[in-house]
């Protein structure tokens, strides 16, 4: 249904864009006709660009559609997992780079979803990066937006690093309990990614 939407936008598109070059190519004749294609020309100009925010938003869509497939919906957020591990800086870069952040749990819910999810794509992994830190403030975790996360969900002791352990990580073996890690540390990881 996207690509059919997708198809009908640029359709119109290149109809739009055909007939703003035929009109601009023709002779102007007379001061108010000059005024009136001027005219023309700019609601020409604001549709086309109107059509191409429309396209690029159905091609958003298209992508998260497919990070869905590949990953798991829940909640108005799709997970991916990514096998491959990484300090927590470039875990979080890789995510913001497909167009998410890393996982940020805001419930049990999300926590519950986030570790099944990784069981099932990351089997054997006991330990994975949340986009949940204390780099700023010792002892006020954020996620990596900066912004204050009011759902914790820490494993018995934890969180324990002090300055040392800043990033936090969710541990399979601890049924999705959270504990403060070294950053610097090598991880696999879940980006998370909003639907609109």
């Amino acid at each position: 249904m996207a690509r059919t939407g997708l198809l009908v936008v640029l359709c119109i598109t290149f109809v739009l864009l055909d007939l703003a070059l035929s009109q601009s190519s023709k002779p102007k004749a007379g001061k108010k006709r000059r005024s009136k294609e001027k005219e023309t020309d700019g609601d020409l100009k604001t549709q086309i660009d109107k059509l191409w925010r429309e396209v690029n938003s159905l091609k958003e869509m298209q992508a998260l559609q497919t990070v869905c497939l590949r990953g798991t919906k829940v909640h108005k957020r799709c997970y991916l997992a990514f096998d491959g591990p990484k300090h927590f800086h470039e875990a979080n870069e890789d995510c913001i780079a497909k167009g998410g952040t890393l996982a940020t749990p805001r419930s049990s819910d999300e926590n519950n979803a986030v570790r099944d999810y990784g069981k099932k794509s990351l089997p054997g992994e006991t330990e994975i990066w949340l986009g949940i830190n204390d780099m700023v403030t010792e002892g006020k975790f954020v996620d990596v937006n900066g912004i204050a996360i009011n759902y914790f969900n820490w494993n018995k002791a934890q969180p324990n690093g002090g300055k040392r352990e800043n990033c936090a990580l969710l541990n399979q073996s601890a049924q999705g309990r959270w504990q403060d890690e070294v950053c610097r540390s090598l991880k696999k990881y879940i980006c998370e990614f909003i639907i609109p």
